[in-house]
Order: C-alpha cells, then sequence, then structure tokens
C-alpha cells in the first residue's frame, strides 16, 4: 500500500472509509505518536463513512521510455499525373527542399520518383514548415524513412518480419484441377503453381480423370498477424492416372523428385494455358481455310484473345514480326538443335536479339493472319525437322547439386512424412 500512496503527488487527498481507513492512519503515522493517537481517532471515526485522507509524498516525473522522435504526420496520396514536386507542393513544402532532399539521397531517391497512383507519401515538419521526415510504405513488408539528421537528408529502409505459417490442403478430382483446387481452399496462385511444377509430366488441360487426387504443404505470409499472400509450395504430391508424382522444393527454388531428380525440362510442353487443342500435329491435314493438303507441323491451343504465351525455354529471340499467314509471330532458337515458333499473336513483347528464360511471357493469344479463330500455334523444330510437341522427347534439366543430394533427401524425406501425416489426418477426420 505504501507503494500505492509514494506514487501520489504531494498534497494529494484520497478518500478512505471504515477499515481502510483504520489501517491507513496505522501504516501512515510516526510510530512514538501512533498509539496513543490511533485511540483517540478510533473514537471519531464511523463505521461506513468516507473521509479525507492527507497523503504528504513527494512527486516524480514519469520517464519516458521511447525516446524516438514523435512526429505529426500529413499524408498525400498519389493521384494519376501526380510528380514529387507536385506532392512536395500539396504538402506546403518548397521546390528548394526538394532539390536538396534528392541531392542528398541521389540514386537511393529513385523510388521516391516511381511512385504509382493510389500510393501514399507521409510528411513531417516542425513548427516553421521545415521537412523532418518522409514516410514511404514501399509494400507490406519494406518501409523507406527519409529523415533529417545534421542538417542533410538520409535513408533507411525497415523491413517488417514475415510469419511463414505452414498450411495443408488435399482434394480429388471431379471435373478438372481448378475446381478441385478451389474446393480444398487454394488459392489461384498455389493451383497455378502446382500446375506449373507438374506441367512437364501432366497434360492438365488433356490427361486428368475423375478420381485423380493431390496433396499440398505451402506457406502463407502474415505480417502483424494479418495475412499477407501464399508463399511457397513446401512439398506436393498428385496421382494422375495411377501414376503419384512427388515434389519438393529446394534452397535454390526449384523443384525435384524426393531422389533430387529436377521436375523441369528443358522445355514446356505447352507454352499457354489453353482451353482445348483445336488441330494437333499432323503431317497430312487439310487445311480449314484453303481445303487444300498441307502438313499441320505444330498444334494450335485454343485459348482466349490476351491469354500470355510464354518461352518454352531458354534461348534468344531471332525473328519477331508480322505476315499475313502467321499474323504476329516469334521464333526463339535454342542452343544449336532447337527451335521454338509462336504464331497468330495478338501481341508481341519481345524483340529480334532479346534473350528470353523458360516461362517468361514473350506475347498474347490472338486471331492475327489466316486463322478461323483465336489460338496459339506452337512449332517445335529439332535439327531443322518439325516433330510434334506432345510428344517430342524433352531433355532433362539438372538434377540437384551432388554437394547438396545428401542434404536435400534427408529434407524431402521429412517432407513427404509430414505430407503423408497429414493426409492421414485428414481421412481420419471425415
Amino acid at each position: 500500500m505504501l507503494q500505492h500512496f509514494q506514487a501520489l503527488p504531494k498534497g494529494h487527498k484520497i478518500l478512505v472509509s471504515g477499515i481502510s481507513a483504520l489501517l491507513a492512519l496505522a501504516l501512515l503515522l510516526p510510530s512514538e505518536d501512533a498509539e496513543a493517537t490511533r485511540d483517540h481517532d478510533l473514537e471519531k471515526l464511523k463505521i461506513g463513512e468516507r473521509y479525507p485522507l492527507v497523503v504528504n509524498v513527494e512527486s516524480r516525473p514519469l520517464v519516458e521510455s521511447d525516446t524516438a522522435p514523435q512526429y505529426a504526420w500529413h499524408t498525400e496520396t498519389v493521384k494519376s499525373g501526380d510528380s514529387l514536386a507536385k506532392l512536395f507542393d500539396r504538402a506546403g513544402l518548397s521546390a528548394r527542399t526538394l532539390h536538396d532532399m534528392l541531392a542528398n539521397l541521389g540514386a537511393k531517391a529513385k523510388p521516391l520518383t516511381e511512385l504509382r497512383p493510389g500510393e501514399k507519401l507521409d510528411f513531417a515538419k516542425d513548427e516553421n514548415g521545415t521537412l523532418l521526415a518522409i514516410r514511404y510504405a514501399m509494400s507490406r513488408t519494406q518501409i523507406l524513412n527519409v529523415v533529417k539528421q545534421d542538417g542533410n537528408y538520409q535513408l533507411q529502409s525497415d523491413t517488417i518480419p514475415v510469419e511463414h505459417r505452414e498450411q495443408f490442403a488435399t482434394g480429388t478430382i471431379t471435373s478438372n484441377f481448378w475446381n478441385a483446387g478451389v474446393r480444398a481452399g487454394l488459392s489461384p496462385a498455389v493451383i497455378d503453381g502446382i500446375a506449373n511444377i507438374f506441367g512437364y509430366d501432366i497434360d492438365f488441360a488433356l490427361e486428368l480423370r475423375h478420381g485423380d487426387s493431390f496433396a499440398v504443404l505451402y506457406q502463407q505470409d502474415y505480417v502483424d498477424g494479418d495475412f499477407v499472400s501464399d508463399g511457397d509450395i513446401l512439398a506436393v504430391s498428385f496421382t494422375n492416372q495411377g501414376i503419384t508424382y512427388n515434389a519438393v522444393r529446394h534452397s535454390d527454388g526449384n523443384y525435384y523428385t524426393p531422389n533430387g531428380q529436377s521436375l523441369r525440362k528443358a522445355f514446356l510442353r505447352s507454352p499457354v494455358s489453353y482451353k482445348y487443342i483445336s488441330s494437333s500435329f499432323n503431317p497430312r491435314r487439310l487445311h480449314p481455310v484453303t481445303g487444300r493438303v498441307r502438313p499441320h507441323n505444330g498444334i494450335d491451343y485454343a485459348a482466349a484473345v490476351g491469354t500470355p504465351v510464354y518461352a518454352s525455354g531458354d534461348g534468344r529471340v531471332v525473328k519477331s514480326g508480322y505476315s499475313s499467314l502467321n499474323g504476329n509471330y516469334i521464333f526463339i532458337k535454342h542452343g544449336e538443335q532447337f527451335v521454338t515458333k509462336y504464331l497468330h499473336l495478338s501481341k508481341r513483347l519481345v524483340a529480334a536479339g532479346m534473350k528470353v528464360r523458360q516461362g517468361q511471357t514473350i506475347g498474347k493469344v490472338g486471331a492475327t493472319g489466316r486463322v478461323t479463330g483465336p489460338h496459339l500455334h506452337y512449332e517445335f523444330l529439332v535439327n531443322g525437322v518439325h516433330r510434334n510437341p506432345r510428344t517430342v522427347p524433352l531433355p532433362e534439366a539438372a538434377p540437384v547439386p551432388k554437394a547438396e543430394l545428401a542434404d536435400f533427401r534427408t529434407q524431402a524425406q521429412d517432407m513427404m512424412a509430414r505430407l503423408s501425416n497429414q493426409k492421414r489426418i485428414m481421412l481420419a477426420m471425415k
């Protein structure tokens, strides 16, 4: 109780009643006078009455635990056509201040000059209108701070810790993989991620069957307890037509079998997400427009106009142009043996001479040239000879390096065991 009294300002009055008053008097009065005074005051005090009690205690100022400067922030939202100069002007800051800040920061100021509509800048000024600080949330996990120190502006970057939470999902195919993934609670990003992992071995448009199943361990990212986005797929198992394919993520960001063999091939089996194949590889096909026998040296993937088209492998663009027959087209050379061709595009996103990586978006599906509807015509040539893109043997990508193989296999064994345990738990709950 004495501790509570000592925290009160000098001369402060508190109200006590009944037995509390007696105890307070006993504790506070000097010891030599306590007995006589207590007997005298007991006769005056009545149980249930409230009495003011003056406690003389030396007051002490509170000590601030946070020594960081406390700014009064003013927020400006970036509008279409805004520049940093316009934001400074609306914030009541001079062009000279902007010039000094940019001069101090140099190339580090680039993120502040590439703002997009809807983003926000927080400004802090002193009573004289001098800029003290700027705060810019580049993302949910990174904040840029411009702070004036010793007369100069300095840039500081704060990274907000991301919490990774492991999630599990499993499902069975009844119509298509997309619907099964949605029923299992997966986001489009995770569904596409699984399809990309196994896209070298499974044709998700043509080869899935009723009863095929999958199970996946993946991460979700949280910041300050709030969900931000889905993270990496850690391990996934997919059973297609009785054959089970397993994949585990390695530290290099690629996916391998539990034994360390790469799931990647040197080429994508299909360079576009398509609805169906409208025309297969056929050296004796009748042309749908002319009616003449003309070899169909590729595959036509029917898809909506604007659907992204990906480079099926690493290489260099050797042609990117337009013709009346091919419409917008792109040819890519992959090493000395392979060439891939992409025809009838609505848009080309790469030019001749550019290097591309497997999976990079190089164009959009269209209906340009001599066509009957929107689709991608895709050709695969080996040593100058057209081969069926769906059946041509594809070279494998490199496996896990030997120096890392033992650790990877241990990790993969653990991941697959966790995946199997989660599946058993889910089955037991049904």
